[in-house]
């Protein structure tokens, strides 16, 4: 039995005598399937030709492959009043990293953004003590393999403490998911965007696409209930997708400025 994991998108799929024929996850218009077609490699392969790079990133500690691999996340580890969050996942799960992460204290939960990020989320999990993985039940389907583990919320918001609460932001998936910590890491509280909103290359403004690599813009309808469901929540910063890929202060002005030039350019 083999746990294949797309070598495009990164997502690892449940127990079975073969690779799967398809990858419904790339397949899916916010996705591509790369141009040598559907390929697959195993856990067990990536830790022979990759590592996981562990650095700071804006003053939280930061997990990515290297060399770079599928969409090229990385996750952040949060030190938060309502424990510490795992924010993303990764392919790929080694010794050493867990090591680091439970030298700090360990992890008391995983909580990711939309389906392009589940990845290996269960092998993280278990390689954790089974913590929860906390997703939003508008992408169930997108789960390509099942656990126990896994534990989904529903409605616009879910409040984990008095300083962190997930936001479903919607847009790029239904269950979009971002992460609001009202108290860090620095003074004025952040905003853990993934890709609904993203931060683009300027690390000045966000934006708002249906699919990234494919170039198709998110709906106006869809922006403004983003705009909607976060407004009223202040922060000083926005972790974007992927390393450095932030904007550190006066972020919520960058935030509503982006809504608005977005909004603005899709009026025509």
């Amino acid at each position: 039995m083999t746990l294949s994991i797309c070598e495009t998108c990164g997502t690892q799929y449940a127990d079975a005598p073969a690779a799967p024929m398809h990858c419904p996850v790339c397949e899916d218009d916010r996705q591509y399937v790369g141009p040598k077609g559907q390929t697959w490699t195993t856990h067990d392969a990536l830790k022979s030709g990759y590592t996981l790079r562990l650095e700071d990133d804006a003053g939280l500690l930061g997990i990515g492959l290297a060399p770079d691999f599928a969409i090229n996340q990385r996750a952040l580890y949060l030190p938060t009043d309502a424990g510490n969050i795992l924010w993303e996942c990764l392919s790929l799960v080694t010794d050493d990293a867990v090591g680091v992460l439970k030298a700090r204290g360990g992890a008391d939960l995983i909580a990711i953004s939309h389906p392009h990020f589940y990845s290996s989320m269960v092998e993280w999990s278990e390689a954790l003590g089974n913590v929860p993985i906390l997703l939003h039940e508008a992408d169930k389907e997108w789960v390509r393999r099942l656990s126990p583990n896994i534990r989904f919320w529903s409605g616009d918001t879910h409040r984990l403490s008095d300083g962190v609460t997930l936001i479903r932001s919607g847009g790029h998936f239904p269950g979009s998911t971002v992460l609001h910590w009202k108290d860090g890491p620095r003074a004025g509280g952040a905003l853990f965007s993934g890709d609904a909103p993203q931060v683009v290359s300027d690390r000045r403004h966000v934006s708002f696409m249906h699919s990234y690599p494919n170039y198709m813009p998110m709906k106006s309808g869809a922006v403004r209930g983003m705009q909607a469901r976060l407004e009223g929540y202040a922060f000083e910063d926005v972790f974007g997708y992927t390393w450095g890929r932030n904007i550190i202060g006066k972020a919520r002005a960058a935030v509503d400025e982006s809504f608005e030039r977005y909004l603005s350019a899709m009026a025509g």
